[in-house]
């Protein structure tokens, strides 16, 4: 039997935590509290989580160049910038973009929580983020050793998601497209 996708395990995850969060006394100052406890808990092994994988990006200092063709904006007339970095760079560059959707997300549930309220979503936000922080790319390279290579091939391709048909397309790797785009001069200039 093949594995559920992350989405459908997320979707299984989120219906199984509201039903128990119906069930949950909220007004109780101490379950509030304990709950308040397992989010932050949650958020200090994520980002503990991506510390540990920054100090083995920073180990390892893999100067493999890296080339790829960024996809345009999506509404552009433009073509695609070719962008020319190391491996290093790259899961850098990477680990910082989940760094920076991990606290839209901390700041989107404070807001919910502590002006609107709402505490049912703590339980969620307590499990979903810590199991697409377990489930990155980054993590199952430099955390368990996966080898980089298919799926884990850089540039990743992005999941498909719900906004999958509002992107721009993923990132081209191959050799064609990377020719084509220094042939046609757009970008080159190596990011450090």
């Amino acid at each position: 039997m093949a594995a559920l996708s992350p989405q459908v395990t997320n979707i299984i995850i989120i219906l199984g935590m509201m039903q128990v969060s119906k069930r949950i006394p909220f007004d109780d100052p101490d379950v509030l509290n304990i709950v308040r406890a397992v989010y932050v808990t949650s958020n200090v092994i994520i980002v503990g989580i991506y510390l540990y994988v920054q100090l083995q990006v920073n180990k390892k200092k893999d100067l493999t160049t890296l080339k790829y063709v960024e996809p345009a904006p999506m509404g552009s007339s433009e073509e695609g910038k070719l962008v020319t970095t190391t491996v290093q760079a790259y899961d850098s560059q990477q680990l910082k973009s989940s760094f920076r959707s991990q606290l839209m997300g901390v700041a989107m549930m404070a807001f919910m929580h502590l002006y609107l309220k709402y505490t049912n979503p703590l339980l969620i936000q307590s499990i979903i983020p810590l199991k697409g922080a377990l489930e990155s790319n980054l993590v199952k390279i430099h955390l368990y050793g996966q080898p980089a290579s298919g799926d884990l091939k850089r540039p990743f391709k992005q999941p498909a998601g719900l906004t999958s048909g509002l992107q721009s397309g993923p990132a081209q790797s191959d050799k064609k497209a990377v020719e084509a785009a220094e042939r046609a001069g757009r970008g080159g200039a190596k990011d450090e």
